[in-house]
């Protein structure tokens, strides 16, 4: 018997007719093509209600006794973490130190960046396309009996929620690491009776359609994941959301502290393997997380051994959970692979141009300026040229260090520009994203030589796989929002209009792409002649095809490409370079 069949067996009856109608070649973008039919809505603006007369926990309890999962999922030991910026992260490091602990780890985050199985990781790894099929079709099925007009089908975040408590309970993990989706007084996740420790991460000012205008609210919310008799801890926070975070707490009579940052200085040598400053907060937190699962589990002292009495001792597994834990998106550094693997040198023997892309999927103004902080000092660490002994190195390397290998700079000519490539969702506001952006960049001596504006390619209402077609067809796409945010960026920058309102058709490259913009050089512009130092580009493809032509043509040029704004244009970026 093959593993799928093996495997398949093993799941019970209920599984036996799955995959019925779905051939197994086609399945998983069978699979995609369900999940997009859960989608409820077109847009983040939308906030139209799911139907039927139950609120949205009491629905997923439905759910979850209809999958015979209620009772298994009180028996796993949940880390649940909650927090405005910075969940992905302390979960990430989190799953990392358990598993490096020994323990079987289940992750489930969101969302993801190119493909959905990104979202449910078990031990360290996304869910094999095999074990997804099963699980979700067993899902499926058994939901799609039970629809009446009282119980519609779960919203796709409320599905794959089920699906992770599904996977995880099958896959026997020893924990499960839970980011909550939005909020956490009523999300999805939010079913969870009994998690062993809660965290909540950074708090600031976003989602405020949906959790209140005030930094108070917005804690308040999140603070609803706090449970009786379950210990809590919470990154450093403003008076006014630690306030709300308190109070909560007061009412459970539970125990609420705060993880203090990671100090680099007491563990010389330590290199987080996240970059940025801001992930010594997250470090910091999932340590405190960890450190109080192992002790109500009765795992702490089987690690420990040694230093016992000392309150911020870390073994030596949190160390390399540290350094190991990986997040796509999330100040991750990528050099483009076909400069860098194929050639450094053009057909005359010149040293060719290098185009390094930045990619962090900040979308908040706390997050933005973090984001920035992250790019000024890592552009200035990394303005020397990569070495790569291997192309399997690749993904690997940039995951581990963030950064990759350099030898010194041979050519004292080279030209080092700093590009930004932006996009966010219309929700957004980018008032508030572009000055910290700015201002920080500005402070630690980085400007941009050109703003790019371009659409994203993936769009709200579909899931796709990480095989799918990247689409060709850009001539109907409407880039008034990008036309928006040039407006914008252009009135901060210059503070002046330089960009009319009108909205364009991607079908006028000429009217879009000026050719000196293009061509001549990377920094033509003259506000005081009402040329923008920015640009909307119709297409991420043709976008990336632009920067390589940019780097091919001119030997000395070094781009570094802040790709920032939103985690679906990340992942677009992600999924156009891989291919």
């Amino acid at each position: 018997m093959t593993s799928h069949v093996i495997e398949k067996a093993e799941v019970g009856d209920n599984s036996k007719n799955n995959e019925r109608d779905f051939p197994l070649s086609s399945s998983y973008e069978a699979a995609m093509e369900a999940l997009s039919s859960l989608i409820t809505r077109q847009n983040r603006k939308d906030r139209s209600s799911v139907g039927g007369k139950f609120g949205q926990l009491e629905r997923m309890s439905i759910y979850l006794e209809i999958m015979g999962l209620e009772e298994k999922l009180n028996e796993l030991k949940i880390i649940h973490v909650a927090g405005t910026k910075g969940k992905g992260s302390t979960c990430a490091f989190s799953e990392a130190i358990l598993r490096e602990s020994g323990f079987r780890t289940g992750l489930f985050t969101s969302p993801h960046l190119i493909d959905v199985r990104e979202r449910i990781r078990v031990n360290g790894l996304d869910i094999s396309e095999d074990k997804f099929l099963i699980h979700f079709w067993n899902c499926w099925n058994l939901l799609k009996e039970k629809v009446t007009d009282d119980l519609p089908m779960p919203p796709l975040f409320q599905f794959l929620t089920i699906l992770a408590f599904k996977v995880f309970i099958s896959e026997k993990v020893d924990v499960a690491i839970i980011e909550v989706g939005l909020g956490g007084k009523t999300d999805s996740t939010n079913v969870i009776k009994a998690p062993v420790v809660c965290g909540i991460t950074s708090l600031g000012m976003d989602h405020m359609d949906v959790l209140g205008n005030t930094l108070r609210e917005i804690a308040s919310h999140k603070a609803g994941i706090f449970k009786p008799e379950v210990p809590a801890f919470t990154a450093p926070q403003l008076s006014e959301a630690m306030d709300a975070l308190q109070e909560r707490a007061s009412e459970l009579k539970i125990s609420l502290k705060i993880a203090a940052p990671l100090d680099l200085k007491r563990w010389d040598g330590l290199k987080l393997s996240l970059s940025g400053e801001h992930q010594l907060v997250n470090a910091g937190l999932a340590v405190s997380l960890c450190k109080c699962w192992l002790q109500k589990t009765g795992n702490w002292n089987n690690l420990i051994r040694a230093k016992e009495d000392d309150e911020e001792y870390i073994p030596e597994a949190f160390l390399k959970g540290l350094s190991t834990a990986r997040l796509s998106g999330r100040a991750q550094i990528v050099h483009d692979t076909p400069l860098v693997l194929h050639s450094s040198t053009n057909a005359s023997g010149d040293t060719m141009g290098k185009l390094v892309f930045y990619l962090d999927g900040a979308h908040s103004p706390e997050s933005m300026e973090a984001c920035a902080k992250w790019f000024a000092i890592a552009t200035k660490e990394g303005k020397t040229l990569p070495t790569l002994t291997h192309p399997s190195s690749f993904e690997d390397l940039s995951y581990k260090t963030g950064f990759f290998p350099h030898e010194k700079q041979s050519n004292s000519d080279v030209i080092s520009k700093q590009i930004l490539l932006f996009n966010c969702m219309e929700v957004r506001d980018p008032h508030t994203l572009f000055p910290p952006l700015v201002s920080t960049c500005s402070s630690l001596g980085t400007h941009f030589s050109k703003a790019l504006f371009v659409p994203s390619m993936s769009t709200y209402n579909r899931v796709t796989s990480g095989d799918n077609i990247i689409p060709k067809d850009i001539s109907a796409k409407d880039l008034a929002w990008q036309f928006k945010l040039q407006q914008i960026w252009e009135k901060i920058v210059h503070g002046k209009d330089l960009v009319s309102e009108k909205s364009y058709k991607a079908d006028n490259l000429e009217l879009l792409l000026p050719s000196k913009f293009l061509h001549e050089d990377i920094t033509y512009c003259n506000p005081s002649r009402r040329i923008p130092c920015s640009s909307v580009m119709p297409s991420l493809p043709l976008t990336i095809k632009w920067l390589r032509d940019c780097v091919k043509e001119n030997p000395s040029l070094h781009l570094q490409v802040l790709v920032t704004g939103s985690l679906h244009l990340v992942g677009d970026i992600l999924k156009l370079l891989r291919k």
